[in-house]
């Protein structure tokens, strides 16, 4: 089945493409969720006019998006936390953390847009990055230091 993306869906295409897709995946989630709309003659004659404002709107969305990602890019993030031993931490820098300290900074994303493959365990300077979008990643510094008590 042929459909008309509305909106970017990962690893299928943009607003505007027009995909051919298995029947299921579209009659079960493209067409329900508002992602898609088939592809017909009145659809795509409607969608060419539809097709400048979908692409201005996009544009709008990246150019915000990559905002954002220039206010991370210049953070560097101070988390202090308990020491053990050795560098060791007394838990961990988990995403969430990572999250908590953007909201201190007046930055709102997402647990699930922080991309740290294990929890930080140890003193140091660490580099995240952060998938604001699809299309925009930024990479967040963050310095670990021993919590002064």
């Amino acid at each position: 089945m042929e459909v008309i993306l509305r909106t970017h869906v990962p690893k299928l295409g943009k607003p505007g493409d027009v995909v051919r897709v298995k029947d299921g995946y579209a009659r079960n989630y493209l067409l329900p969720k508002g992602l898609a709309i088939p592809a017909n003659r009145k659809n795509l004659a409607a969608m060419e006019r539809e097709r400048r404002i979908i692409l201005a709107k996009a544009e709008r969305e990246r150019k915000k998006h990559m905002s954002v990602a220039e206010k991370i890019e210049a953070l560097t993030l101070t988390i202090p936390q308990r020491v053990i031993e050795e560098d060791r931490l007394y838990g961990s820098v988990s995403a969430q953390d990572i999250v908590a300290e953007l909201e201190k900074q007046g930055i709102q994303i997402s647990r699930k847009q922080v991309l740290l493959e294990a929890p930080i365990k140890t003193l140091g300077e660490y580099e995240v990055p952060i998938r604001i979008s699809p299309e925009v990643t930024a990479t967040l510094k963050i310095q670990v230091v021993p919590l002064e008590e």
